[in-house]
């Protein structure tokens, strides 16, 4: 292992944040997955308002 391995990560917003490049493990969505069933919840959400 080199020094350059084991150097420490560099503090982001007072070192509140930490980025890895490990993969963990659960559910992987895309973001664009996300986004569109927020819309469509929201758009649900304003038909049923209007209906009920």
């Amino acid at each position: 292992m080199s020094k350059k391995d084991n150097a420490p990560m560099p503090a982001s917003s007072a070192g509140l944040l930490t980025f890895f490049n490990e993969e963990t493990q659960g559910v992987k969505i895309r973001p664009e997955v996300v986004l569109i069933g927020s819309v469509v919840l929201i758009a649900v959400s304003i038909v049923i308002n209007i209906f009920a």
